[in-house]
């Protein structure tokens, strides 16, 4: 397989380089390409010629996107459709990633690929956008929504992972203060690469959930990474509604991955399993 990431900045972008090794022909952050750009996509990919194009680029500041809608939808909707028309045009497959932000939330079990979207914010509306317009586009595609991405090194606009910034917080003395009503499944990086890698090399198309096995709220998350990390500092338990923040967020976005699983490629592991692999290296 050929391959072609955009995103290799992210924390997603660099375990998909690290798992597909020579398989990886081209990687590139926006520095050195702008997904936005119909032309300098479809440059890029008549001159890499790939078997697979991956998308690991996202806005992913959630709050950020509440008073910044076009830049969200540019890179969350436009720049999804644009690389998957030159995968499409050059009959690549195309594999995107999305987000269980999709959803608002009501639900009472995990939620499957076929049950209705309703985002509640503008970053969520914006990758659900980028969802449909990968999938009008044509030709070989998967989306794949994930939730609750965790990987050392994280995200450059947050500041590092959740884990990370619990960790160095604790260290640093400083009072914890996390939400803990709101239930997701943890995913960890190099494991959702992993899969992704592994479904773009099996054939089959279309929308897919995959997170790590297992689901938590902040609060819990938090205090496994600090148990791992053997910190011991306490953490206060606060409702999502009392941090007023911009956008709205689902109370309960957990995911349903069994179509992934039916097909017997990979099986994430509990996350608390793979929880080290996001603990900050010592030192």
């Amino acid at each position: 397989m050929r391959a072609l990431v955009v995103g290799s900045a992210g924390q997603l972008g660099r375990e998909l380089v690290a798992c597909l090794g020579a398989e990886c022909a081209w990687a590139g952050d926006r520095g050195r390409i702008d997904v936005r750009d119909p032309l300098a996509v479809r440059a890029l990919v008549e001159q890499v010629a790939p078997d697979v194009l991956f998308n690991a680029t996202a806005w992913n500041g959630v709050d950020a996107a509440e008073s910044e809608r076009e830049a969200a939808y540019a890179v969350n909707a436009e720049a999804p459709q644009t690389l998957a028309r030159a995968a499409c045009e050059k009959g690549a497959r195309f594999v995107h990633v999305s987000t269980d932000y999709v959803f608002d939330g009501q639900a009472s079990r995990p939620y499957r690929e076929d049950d209705a979207p309703a985002p509640l914010g503008v970053y969520g509306a914006s990758k659900l956008a980028g969802e449909r317009l990968v999938a009008a586009a044509g030709g070989d595609w998967l989306v794949v929504r994930t939730s609750g991405l965790l990987g050392r090194g994280g995200s450059e606009q947050k500041g590092g992972s959740f884990v990370e910034r619990i960790v160095a917080q604790a260290r640093a003395g400083r009072r914890l203060r996390v939400v803990a009503d709101q239930t997701f499944a943890p995913t960890i990086a190099n494991d959702l690469a992993r899969s992704l890698v592994a479904l773009a090399r099996s054939g089959p198309r279309g929308l897919f959930h995959v997170t790590n096995e297992g689901a938590c709220t902040w609060h819990e998350l938090a205090l496994a990474a600090l148990r791992q990390a053997g910190i011991d500092a306490p953490v206060d338990e606060v409702a999502l509604a009392e941090l007023k923040l911009p956008a709205r967020r689902p109370l309960y976005s957990v995911l349903d991955c069994s179509r992934f699983l039916a097909l017997g490629l990979h099986r994430p592991r509990p996350w608390r399993d793979a929880l080290s692999d996001c603990l900050p290296l010592a030192g």
